[in-house]
């Protein structure tokens, strides 16, 4: 199965994409996670990303803040599906982040989830990787059926509640 690359525009970020760290984990996905910036050190991102697919990853996750542009410069040199987690900072609320990584030119797509989405980041880059993978679809499937399961579970006890009010 291809890796799944978790780049950070600073160490400080980690908060932020540790759910995403656990989520590939606990679905089996091997992930390397680094620390990059568009700004400080363009070259070694442009380098990793440049050198992605031939060294095994099959998606690229770039949480960045403010600026946020790691999620672009890292589409910029692979034609693998990056995916930008944009993270809130302490202006703007995230929205610079978002707006920033969202907003990419004609031919470089970077995909983008909510604000400090990491967690879903993870399951979009596994159900890219699903595609060409059984045995990960299912178990995509399988958290499927248990998240639906765990809300049947909390509207019957939402039921069972009401009936007192």
């Amino acid at each position: 199965m291809k890796k799944v690359a978790i780049i950070m525009g600073s160490d400080s970020d980690l908060p932020i994409v540790e759910p995403a760290i656990k989520q590939l984990r606990e679905l089996s996905i091997e992930t390397e996670v680094r620390v990059m910036s568009a700004h400080r050190t363009p070259d070694a991102a442009h380098e990793f990303s440049a050198n992605a697919q031939k060294n095994g990853f099959g998606v690229i996750i770039a949480a960045a803040g403010m600026a946020a542009h790691l999620g672009g410069v890292l589409a910029a040199s692979t034609v693998l599906p990056v995916i930008g987690i944009p993270c809130k900072s302490s202006c703007f609320d995230g929205m610079d982040a978002l707006l920033s990584t969202v907003m990419m030119p004609p031919g470089i797509p970077v995909a983008t989830v909510g604000v400090n989405a990491a967690k879903n980041a993870a399951l979009l880059a596994a159900e890219i990787l699903a595609v060409s993978d059984d045995e990960l679809s299912a178990k995509l499937t399988e958290m499927r059926k248990q998240m639906a399961e765990q809300v049947s579970k909390k509207d019957s006890a939402l039921q069972e509640k009401i009936k007192e009010i």
